[in-house]
């Protein structure tokens, strides 16, 4: 038998790179994009995160060549998000089924009960398999990187941002709620200082001691990523979100940043609006599909 297949709850940095060179091979040949999460994966490994000890990376081996890959990313929130890949060789020889089917397993004997299948709308396999699967589109998220100089906000409107600290746990829950449209709950709370660790560093706004937003900073590989921007209701329109979007790519600049990228929902025009505005362009799509239980 020339196949094996490993089944890890953590990436380690073999893995990684392992996983790395076959995502690199598929997007030489597709030009799509994928949302793999492995830095951050590779970083989370080193903590004490409850969700790593269920399975979440499958890897498919041909000899000693990884040629199938999904992985399981769970970040907290009201569904699992999976995503993967199989080497252009050797496709539509059902290893991504084969892989998908363990995954399915793994979700089974969770409590989450919707799972989000992710795909770039120009992959014609990822939307083959999505029929497959019988998975319903939910929503589309926009890429962005920063691709010139916008307009900044220089004044920072009396705007402080202070680190985040375990003890602030509950309110950057209650925030993500808001902003996201989540359900809040107690045990999907993330504690700040775990999250650091493993490269993704929250930050609290504040005006004279009032909060009035978050945004979470992370550098890997040289890249930056702004995540979780958001501005509590009674404060928007204010200007403050520009404030905290230009202090967070100043934050990552003075880090070294060579590029700077963040995500967005393709509905929330606003937010879409405020990062045009300031230089981020469109990059790639990302499309999520759900299934449930």
């Amino acid at each position: 038998m020339g196949y094996s297949i490993k089944l890890t709850e953590k990436l380690n940095k073999h893995d990684y790179d392992d996983i790395n060179l076959l995502q690199n091979i598929c997007f030489e040949v597709d030009q799509t994009a994928l949302k793999l999460e492995l830095a951050y994966k590779l970083g989370r490994s080193e903590g004490s995160d409850p969700s790593l000890n269920n399975i979440n990376e499958f890897m498919y081996y041909e000899k000693d060549n990884l040629v199938g890959y999904i992985g399981i990313g769970d970040f907290g929130g009201a569904a699992l998000e999976v995503n993967g890949m199989v080497h252009p060789d050797y496709r539509r020889r059902g290893i991504f089924k084969r892989l998908f089917s363990l995954v399915s397993d793994e979700w089974n004997k969770r409590d989450t009960k919707n799972m989000l299948l992710l795909s770039d709308p120009n992959s014609i396999a990822g939307r083959e398999f999505i029929q497959y699967t019988g998975a319903h589109y939910k929503n589309s998220e926009y890429e962005m990187f920063l691709k010139r100089n916008g307009k900044t906000d220089s004044i920072m409107h009396n705007v402080t941002l202070r680190k985040a600290s375990n003890k602030d746990a509950e309110e950057i829950a209650r925030q993500n709620a808001v902003y996201f449209d989540i359900e809040y709950k107690e045990e999907d709370i993330t504690l700040p200082e775990e999250d650091e660790r493993c490269g993704l560093t929250a930050y609290l706004a504040e005006i004279d001691g009032e909060m009035i937003g978050k945004v979470n900073v992370q550098l890997l590989d040289g890249v930056g990523g702004i995540y979780g921007l958001g501005v509590l209701p009674a404060y928007r329109g204010k200007g403050y979100g520009r404030a905290i979007l230009t202090w967070a790519v100043e934050k990552l600049k003075e880090s070294n940043a060579k590029e700077i990228m963040l995500q967005v929902a393709v509905k929330n025009n606003n937010a879409l609006n405020l990062y045009k505005s300031c230089g981020f362009e469109v990059t790639s799509t990302m499309d999520y599909y759900e299934i449930s239980r």
